[in-house]
């Protein structure tokens, strides 16, 4: 070998090592530079390939090292390639490389076993990048990175040596075949799991049931019950319960909603809790009631059965139901609360009294806000006295903003904007989606928080990080959107608002600057906020926030004067 040769092969090396680790670190904040370094990383593998002079004396060999530059070169010319294109082309690039490597192994030469292993995992590697490009496409630049700095390593080695395979002795040549061999098990047994994986948690997710169907009569009106059945999953003793189905209205048609109806043992009538559910997803089979624990998150259950109120609880629109669902969209949310009040109250068994509490959580308590808003002219029937909304996502143009720096903001970004473009005709995806956050946003638009796939959703909203906007979510038509289903009109009945101070989700401030607005509106609000709790855990059984929602729903049930106490909010 040359001096030049090997300063050539030296300096290839060490590039292989450099590039490697960048893409093993991946501190990339975009997509796009994520594809870069793997499209640099492709050309260098290729190029490694290519110094070999065996590689040259093997055809298919030879046509796999040109094959990488190549795929690499168009990832790096095609940069607003999506996810899907990305992961195509790195799938192609591996199934060639992994074929290439069984045809290596079928001519038994000495490593032929970790060849075997190697087109393996090359070939799982690449199903895997094409099932689940979201995600799997950064694990293949890991994968690739990794590869890099192996292959750059061994041949930094050699190239300080001086000596090819050819001129190694026999214990030097044992020990390259056995490292390679364990480094091929080791990635065999990293890929074929995954692959396997991958399509045992796509049939996970469960699929609403014949109780979710029904035809719908003509002339239907909202909150008629059609359909009841007894359920026992998730309730606690002392109660019995029912899942129901029952109309309620999308646009100005009639259409099919379900929830859950929880009755105290023991004589009535039964004072009614409507509880709206925080965020459990937007997709058809997302209903609580459908789920083992559908009160999972409902704060002082066993103490609301055991004070002898009666509750109900919608799934919402779309949830159960054909969809789209209409996360944080006030009207849609709200119909579905008050009709299923509707439909409780004409449930055979169950007693309830003509006095209705409403509480929410989170995107419940959006829900909440907006059923306390729409009951005097929608449904006054309902009779609801007053609201609790806890933590609510009550200024959704701050809520949205806030996505963008949230750890994970992109899971509900998606939900947003499913619910959002399904709905409203001049809200498009393309219009504030970058191409390459597309196919993963719209991937856990589908799955389920409570769902066993929740992990790739999680992953992939945390890689990818803050960027997935195209521009600002509170401009053009989205921002109008979102305004408009804030509920900022004056609250009609007494309303409690608790709020987290350390919540992850709903920024404090941005609840001070909600409840500011609706106590200089004249609304009769009590806003108590709570030091050191976050999102969730204001909401269990021992939050001091659960004590007192339960006193204060006890006190307006009693018909008990309100005790406001705007302008000031004050810690509980």
């Amino acid at each position: 070998m040359t001096t030049a040769a090997r300063a050539g092969r030296l300096l290839l090396a060490l590039a292989s090592i450099a590039v490697g680790v960048l893409l093993v670190l991946r501190p990339f904040a975009s997509v796009p530079w994520t594809a870069a370094a793997l499209a640099i990383g492709l050309v260098v593998a290729g190029l490694v390939d290519l110094i070999e002079p065996q590689t040259r004396r093997e055809p298919l060999r030879l046509a796999v090292a040109v094959l990488l530059p190549l795929v690499g070169a168009v990832l790096l010319i095609w940069r607003s390639l999506s996810i899907f294109g990305i992961a195509v082309a790195a799938a192609i690039a591996l199934a060639v490389w992994g074929v290439g490597r069984w045809v290596r192994a079928a001519r038994r030469g000495p490593a032929w076993f970790a060849d075997v292993l190697f087109g393996a995992a090359g070939i799982a590697t690449a199903v895997l990048a094409v099932s689940w490009p979201g995600v799997s496409i950064f694990i293949v630049v890991e994968a690739v990175g990794l590869a890099l700095v192996w292959r750059g390593a061994a041949e930094l080695f050699a190239g300080i040596r001086g000596r090819t395979a050819a001129a190694e002795s026999g214990r030097e040549r044992t020990a390259r075949i056995a490292l390679r061999t364990a480094a091929a098990a080791v990635a065999t047994i990293v890929a074929v799991p995954l692959v396997i994986a991958t399509f045992v948690v796509r049939g996970t997710a469960e699929e609403p049931g014949p109780f979710y169907r029904a035809e719908l009569p003509a002339g239907v009106r909202p909150g008629t019950l059609l359909k009841s059945e007894p359920t026992a999953a998730g309730i606690p003793p002392g109660a019995h319960a029912w899942r129901i189905l029952y109309s309620t209205p999308r646009g100005d048609r009639p259409a099919l909603a379900s929830g859950l109806v929880v009755v105290p043992d023991g004589p009535g009538p039964h004072s009614l809790i409507a509880w709206a559910h925080g965020t459990s997803g937007v997709a058809e089979n997302c209903a609580p009631s459908m789920t083992s624990t559908p009160l999972a998150h409902l704060p002082g259950l066993n103490e609301v059965v055991g004070r002898g109120w009666a509750l109900v609880a919608a799934d919402y629109i779309g949830m159960g139901t054909p969809g789209p669902s209409p996360y944080v969209i006030g009207r849609g949310e709200a119909r579905s609360v008050l009709d299923s009040i509707r439909a409780a109250r004409a449930l055979p068994g169950a007693s309830l009294t003509r006095s209705t509490v409403v509480w929410g959580h989170s995107q419940g308590g959006h829900a909440a806000l907006w059923t306390e808003l729409l009951a005097p002219s929608y449904a006054p029937d309902a009779g609801v006295i007053a609201t609790a909304a806890l933590a609510p996502a009550s200024n959704l143009r701050a809520l949205a903003s806030g996505l963008e720096t949230m750890a994970g903001g992109a899971l509900l970004a998606s939900y947003v904007m499913d619910a959002y473009t399904r709905t409203y005709p001049d809200v498009r995806y393309a219009d504030y989606i970058k191409t390459q956050a597309r196919l993963p946003m719209r991937g856990m638009a589908a799955r389920c928080l409570w769902s066993p796939t929740m992990p790739v959703s999680l992953a992939e909203a945390l890689i990818l990080g803050h960027d997935f906007y195209t521009r600002t979510p509170t401009s053009g038509p989205l921002g109008a959107r979102l305004a408009e289903n804030t509920p900022s009109a004056r609250l009609p009945r007494p309303t409690l608002i608790a709020q987290g101070l350390s919540d992850e989700v709903i920024a404090p401030a941005s609840q001070n600057e909600y409840v500011a607005d609706q106590c200089a509106a004249g609304s009769d609000l009590e806003y108590r906020t709570y030091p050191g709790l976050g999102h969730m855990t204001l909401i269990d059984d021992d939050s001091p926030a659960v004590g007192s929602l339960i006193a204060w729903t006890q006190d307006r049930f009693a018909g008990a004067a309100p005790t406001p106490n705007c302008p000031a909010p004050h810690p509980a």
